[in-house]
C-alpha cells in the first residue's frame, strides 16, 4: 500500500462501517449523518487513489486484476451511496461496506507497478470497461438486498425479527431498492454493451464477432430484464423475485468464472 491515498481511504471507509452499525443499532441522527459523510469522503479518496495507480502504472486502472477489484469496489460504494440518498435508507450500508471493504484490501494487496500498454485503448473502450463494471455492483448490490429481504421475510414469518431485524428496510422498500439497483445494472450493461460493440466495429470491422463473452454479457442482460418485468407481477413479486435475483447474481458468477477459465486467451469482455 505504497500509495498515500490507500491507507486515508481505508481509514474513512473503517469510520463509515463502524458508524453504519451504530446507526443500525442505536439509530441516530448524527451516526447516520456521519456514517454517509465518512463513505462520501471515501469515495474522493478512493478515486484520488485511482488516479495515482493510473499515474503509477501508466494505464487506466483496470488493465490489471488489483486495478479492476478497485474500480469495481469504488463503483460499487459509489452505486450504493446513490441507493441510499434515492430511498433515504442507511440501514443497508453495514452489509454493503463489508464487501466494498474486502474489495479494496484485495486490490492492494500488491503494490501497482508499471504494465504494458493493452492493445484495446481509447475513450469508448474506457467508457465499455468502466459501464460494465458499473453494471455488475449494481448486480452485487441487488443480490445484497435480495438476501436480505429472504432473511427478513423470514424472521417475520417466524415473529423473530430481533432488535437488527426491526432497523432495517420494510419489505416493500427492500424490493424497491433491489429494483432501483437492478434498473441501474441493466442500462450501464447496455450502454456499455453499445459502446462496445463500436469500439469492435471501429477494430474489426463488424459490430458482432461470436465472442462467447459476448454472448454470455447478452444472456446476463436478458435474464436481468426478465427479472425486471417479472418483479412488478402479483405472482413474482416478493420472496420469488428476490430468490430469481439471487439466482441471478449466481450465474453472474458462474459464467464469469466459466468463460474466463476456458477462454482465457479472450482479455477483455463485453
Amino acid at each position: 500500500m505504497t500509495n498515500p491515498y490507500v491507507l486515508a481511504t481505508l481509514l474513512f471507509y473503517v469510520a463509515s462501517l463502524g458508524l453504519y452499525i451504530w446507526n443500525l443499532r442505536e439509530p441516530s441522527r448524527t451516526a447516520g449523518i456521519g456514517a454517509t459523510a465518512c463513505l462520501m469522503g471515501g469515495l474522493v479518496l478512493h478515486y484520488l487513489a485511482l488516479l495515482q495507480r493510473s499515474r503509477l502504472i501508466h494505464a487506466v486502472p483496470y488493465d490489471d486484476l488489483f486495478g479492476s477489484l478497485s474500480l469495481f469496489a469504488w463503483l460499487l460504494a459509489a452505486t450504493y451511496l446513490g441507493l441510499e440518498a434515492i430511498h433515504r435508507r442507511r440501514s443497508v450500508g453495514p452489509f454493503v461496506l463489508p464487501i466494498v471493504l474486502i474489495l479494496f484490501l484485495l486490490a492492494h494487496v500488491s503494490a501497482a507497478r508499471p504494465i504494458k500498454a493493452p492493445p484495446a485503448q481509447g475513450p469508448i473502450f474506457a467508457f465499455h470497461v468502466t459501464l460494465n463494471i458499473l453494471a455488475y455492483s449494481a448486480f452485487a448490490i441487488s443480490f445484497v438486498l435480495s438476501v436480505i429481504y429472504l432473511l427478513q421475510n423470514r424472521r417475520l414469518r417466524g415473529h423473530k425479527l430481533g432488535i437488527v431485524g426491526w432497523r432495517l428496510p420494510p419489505l416493500d422498500v427492500l424490493e424497491r431498492m433491489t429494483r432501483s439497483s437492478v434498473l441501474i445494472g441493466c442500462v450501464s450493461m447496455a450502454a456499455g454493451m453499445t459502446a462496445g460493440f463500436i469500439w469492435a466495429h471501429r477494430l474489426q470491422g463488424r459490430y458482432w464477432n461470436g465472442d462467447p463473452k459476448v454472448i454470455v454479457t447478452v444472456l446476463i442482460l436478458a435474464i436481468y430484464i426478465g427479472y425486471t418485468l417479472l418483479a412488478r407481477t402479483a405472482a413474482w413479486r416478493g420472496a420469488r423475485a428476490s430468490a430469481l435475483c439471487i439466482f441471478n447474481f449466481m450465474f453472474v458468477i458462474f459464467s464469469y468464472s466459466i468463460v474466463n477459465r476456458y477462454l482465457s486467451h479472450f482479455h477483455r469482455y463485453f
